[in-house]
């Protein structure tokens, strides 16, 4: 039997005004099973629609649990809980940073999410010297990373344009701004990493130590595993830097007359 209009109709008001939303009835056994695993942070079963929502506004998939961790520990505890259960489970893990995605990809349908900003508590540690670095939690914001490298006159080497984003979860896409042309993306600017893998072990990683994995998980959309700390490369911080916004009448001015643009020029001081 073909769909008719109306049917049409109310798939495209879905789309427009809330995305597709997909309900997931859990196993009744599955939160007590959560409750009962040792972790030093807790699981949420009431806010999960919070976590069913992210930029792109296109697709809902409510989890059946929350974890808000409070140490790595907790998140190998659960990825592991989970891998345990088998193949034949159908029970999902996602990290969480802000919910920047476009597709539903930082959401798990009647899964588990992992709130990845829990962890930012865990502090941040720079190193300066030689080769100065700075030691952050995957769940912590590049703005906060700035604000604690400016410390020591420091900054990363590789931006991504938007700040308010977790480390981990730039890194886990590549991280591409207007400085990759210099110093290329973010995930060429990170010299270790700490990862939670599907089986819920807990392995540094580098480009001499478990090298298949550390490349694999930059730039690998969480599929390798989950990015907890990140060893990340710095430089000298400048005092000033100058920001510019290009903007374009339109797409054929872009294209076949780059000089006719209307920009603006601020000057930035950094500290």
């Amino acid at each position: 039997m073909r769909p008719s209009l109306l049917q049409y109709l109310k798939l495209l008001i879905l789309l427009a005004f809330g995305g597709v939303t997909t309900t997931h009835v859990p196993k009744p056994d599955v939160p007590s099973s959560l409750e009962a695993l040792p972790v030093d942070g807790h699981f949420s079963f009431h806010d999960v629609f919070a976590a069913a929502r992210d930029f792109g506004n296109m697709y809902s998939f409510p989890p059946v649990a929350v974890l808000h961790p409070s140490s790595v520990a907790d998140i190998a505890t659960t990825v592991r809980h989970v891998f345990l259960m088998g193949e034949h489970s159908t029970l999902t893990v996602a990290a969480r940073g802000h919910g920047h995605s476009l597709y539903g990809q930082s959401q798990a349908a009647g899964g588990i999410v992992i709130r990845m900003e829990s962890l930012q508590s865990n502090g941040m540690r720079v190193h300066p010297g030689a080769s100065p670095y700075i030691d952050a939690s995957g769940g912590e914001l590049w703005i906060n990373v700035l604000h604690e490298t400016l410390k020591y006159g420091l900054a990363p080497k590789s931006w991504t344009d938007y700040l308010h984003l977790t480390v981990g979860g730039t890194l886990s896409n590549a991280g591409v701004s207007g400085q990759t042309f210099r110093h290329g993306p973010q995930i060429s600017n990170v010299d270790e990493l700490e990862i939670v893998t599907g089986r819920g072990d807990i392995i540094t990683c580098s480009p001499e130590q478990n090298s298949d994995l550390f490349h694999a998980a930059l730039g690998g959309l969480g599929q390798f595993g989950i990015i907890t700390r990140a060893r990340i490369a710095l430089e000298p911080a400048p005092k000033m830097v100058r920001w510019i916004r290009v903007l374009y009448i339109g797409f054929r001015k872009l294209r076949r007359r780059p000089g006719n643009a209307h920009f603006r020029r601020e000057n930035i001081r950094l500290y």
